[in-house]
C-alpha cells in the first residue's frame, strides 16, 4: 500500500510571502519520508467541509507546477480537477506541460466538479448535473486524443476542436495516468470503468460498496477491474487520539477492502513532525502489505 499527501488547507502556511517556501518544505519532506504522490484540491474558495470560504486557497495547477520544481520523484496531481473550470484542450496542454517539466510525474485527476457557488462567483463555466457528466466524458476523450498524437478535429455535443495538435508529447508512457474521483455509483464509476487508470472515493463505511459497483461497471463495458487502481481518501493523523496504531488499523481496513493507495490530509501540515512520524511509523509498515 502507498500513501499520497493531499493538500486542501493552506491556513497554516503563514503570510502570502511565506507560503511558497512553506509549501516547498512540505513537498520535499513528503518525498523524503516516502509519500508516493502529492495532490492538491481544485478549488478557488475554501469549502465548508474544511474551513471558511474566505480562507487562503491556491490555484491547483500553478501550485503543482511550483511543487514540481522543488521535488524530483513524487507524483503530482489535482484531486480532483473540476472538469468545467478549464477548456478541455487547455487542460490537456496544462497536464502535458506539467508532465514534461516534472519528468513524467503528472496525473490527470478529474471529476465533474460540484461547487456552483465558487464557479458562478468567479464567472467560470458550470452546468447542470447531466451536462457536467457529459462535459467530463468529452474532456476525457479530448485529452486522450491529444495524448495519442492525433491532431484530428474533435466534434462533441459540448466541445468542438479544430485540431488536437499537442507538441511536445507527454513524457509519461504511454500518457499521463487518469484518476476519476467521485462517489456516483452509476455514472462516475461507469466513466472510471471506461477511461480511468485509477478511481478515488471516500474511504468511509460505503467504501467496499464502491469497489463492488466498480466491478459491475467494468463488467458492463467489458473491462477487467484489476486494471483500475482503487484509491481512497481519509485523514492521515498519526498524532490523533488513536495515534499511529489507529491510523495503521484504518489503513489495514482499506487495504483489506481492496484499496492500494490512500490519499489524505495531514493536520498541522506546517510542521514536519507529522510527516516524519508517518514516514517512520506508518509507511514502512504498509509498504509490506
Amino acid at each position: 500500500m502507498r500513501l499520497a499527501l493531499h493538500l486542501n488547507d493552506y491556513t497554516h502556511l503563514g503570510e502570502p510571502k511565506d507560503m511558497g517556501p512553506a509549501l516547498a518544505r512540505i513537498a520535499r519532506t513528503a518525498e523524503d519520508v516516502g509519500f508516493a504522490r502529492l495532490s492538491v484540491t481544485d478549488h478557488l474558495w475554501q469549502i465548508s467541509q474544511v474551513g471558511e470560504e474566505d480562507e487562503p486557497m491556491l490555484e491547483a495547477y500553478s501550485t503543482l507546477a511550483f511543487l514540481a520544481g522543488h521535488t524530483s520523484t513524487i507524483e503530482l496531481q489535482a484531486l480532483v480537477t473540476a472538469a468545467t473550470y478549464r477548456a478541455p484542450g487547455l487542460l490537456g496542454k496544462i497536464v502535458t506541460t506539467l508532465d514534461v517539466l516534472s519528468g513524467g510525474r503528472a496525473w490527470l485527476g478529474i471529476g465533474t466538479g460540484w461547487n456552483e457557488q465558487e464557479a458562478t462567483g468567479l464567472g467560470l463555466p458550470f452546468d447542470g448535473h447531466d451536462g457536467r457528466y457529459e462535459r467530463l466524458e468529452e474532456t476525457l476523450r479530448i485529452c486522450l486524443q491529444m495524448w495519442s498524437g492525433s491532431d484530428a478535429p474533435f466534434a462533441g455535443e459540448h466541445y468542438q476542436l479544430g485540431s488536437t495538435l499537442n507538441v511536445p508529447r507527454p513524457v509519461s508512457s504511454p500518457r499521463p495516468r487518469i484518476l476519476i474521483g467521485g462517489g456516483g455509483e452509476l455514472r462516475t464509476l461507469k466513466l472510471a470503468a471506461k477511461y480511468a487508470d485509477a478511481m478515488n472515493v471516500w474511504g468511509g463505511p460505503d467504501a467496499a460498496q464502491k469497489i463492488t459497483r466498480l466491478r459491475e461497471r467494468c463488467e458492463e463495458v467489458g473491462r477487467d477491474h484489476e486494471e483500475i487502481e482503487k484509491t481512497a481518501l481519509c485523514p492521515l493523523d498519526a498524532d490523533g487520539p488513536q495515534g499511529a496504531d489507529g491510523l495503521l488499523r484504518e489503513l489495514r481496513r482499506l487495504h483489506d477492502l481492496g484499496f492500494s493507495t490512500v490519499y489524505g490530509a495531514v493536520p498541522d501540515i506546517s510542521s514536519a513532525a507529522q510527516l516524519e512520524a508517518i514516514g517512520s511509523k506508518v509507511i514502512p509498515e504498509i509498504s509490506t502489505w
